[in-house]
């Protein structure tokens, strides 16, 4: 992986991010930090506080010290890096930031997570006006929560955090579970067109929202079909099938297929239809898989995924033992 932009936002509002608290956001309210569409910015639009800013901002400090917001990640994980977003904000922004990241178990307060063991991520570094400025995280390490300290004070648009989702591996013993769910551990390994659309986002929960919120290919107009990859969780037995064309009305393929390892087929050519959300029963495939292939026919979009199964023993070791090394990262020395 050459960018870590390229790997899903485990802070995303949409994914169930959540600001859980910051110390001031008189200007501007500190959700704002996670919202899932880019920030905008309309000029000369005035409250009761002053021009309206999407995004995080703190009043002007008059006494020693820093702001700071904490952010629950909607997906824990290993976070590979971080992008400080301050768009918009130019008279206003930030000189200087730091980053932190802790680990807590179930549903901390505010007041427990202030006495967190909090591990340096990003050290105390420059931030421009109007910029997204990437920060490359080095940490083998599990985290559920981070928190952004600013220097002195000011406005931040957008906090991302890129990473691998580590789900807690007692979530999934002898139960159903999508296999190719991005919080679950899964992650597209490759696509053969991105043109309209980003393939990440076949993972994501919830239904899609548009024909944006989906994987689209630009039109195939050479003899080959469009396809996508996707590294499930961990290993397992598929037995159904999710593909939803919901809001591709003109634009959907016409057919698809399900491959997994070595050619195994989960799903035979079949027909689909726009605007639709398809189920597939899969009764008579009991080979285990731990990667997938869509080939789409001959081009088009859609916008889930989802591949409902259990895992086998094989996978749900698995997902312990990344579970435990990204606990105790001293185990992988």
């Amino acid at each position: 992986m050459t960018d870590f932009t390229d790997l899903p936002d485990l802070a995303v509002r949409s994914v169930g991010g959540g600001v859980v608290a910051a110390n001031d956001e008189l200007f501007a309210e500190r959700e704002n930090l996670i919202r899932p569409e880019a920030p905008v910015f309309q000029p000369h639009t005035f409250g009761h506080k002053g021009q309206i800013y999407d995004g995080w901002e703190t009043r002007r400090r008059r006494e020693p010290g820093h702001d700071w917001a904490i952010v629950r990640l909607g997906v824990p994980g290993i976070v590979r890096g971080i992008v400080v977003d301050t768009a918009f904000f130019v008279g206003n922004y930030p000189e200087h930031c730091s980053i932190e990241g802790a680990t807590m178990h179930g549903y901390p307060s505010p007041e427990e997570l202030a006495d967190a063991d909090w591990i340096e991520l990003v050290p105390k570094s420059p931030l421009t006006g109007d910029t997204r400025t990437p920060f490359t995280v080095d940490s083998p390490r599990r985290f559920t929560h981070i928190r952004l300290n600013i220097f002195p004070d000011g406005g931040v648009a957008r906090l991302r955090v890129h990473g691998e989702a580590v789900p807690h591996p007692d979530h999934f013993a002898e139960v159903s579970v999508d296999l190719a769910a991005m919080e679950n551990g899964a992650v597209v390994t490759g696509c053969s067109n991105e043109f309209f659309g980003v393939p990440g986002n076949l993972l994501l929960p919830g239904n899609p929202k548009n024909m944006g919120d989906g994987w689209e290919t630009a039109r195939n107009r050479g003899p080959d079909n469009e396809w996508v990859e996707i590294r499930l969780a961990a290993q397992g037995i598929v037995r159904q099938v999710e593909i939803d064309t919901t809001h591709f009305v003109g634009n959907a393929p016409g057919w698809c297929t399900l491959t997994g390892d070595d050619g195994i087929e989960i799903l035979p050519r079949t027909r689909l239809q726009p605007d639709t959300p398809h189920r597939f029963r899969i009764e008579e495939v009991d080979d285990p898989v731990r990667t997938i292939r869509v080939d789409t026919y001959p081009d088009g979009g859609f916008g889930r995924l989802r591949v409902i199964g259990s895992f086998t023993s094989e996978g749900l070791y698995e997902m312990v033992q990344r579970f435990v090394d990204s606990t105790d990262p001293q185990r992988q020395k």
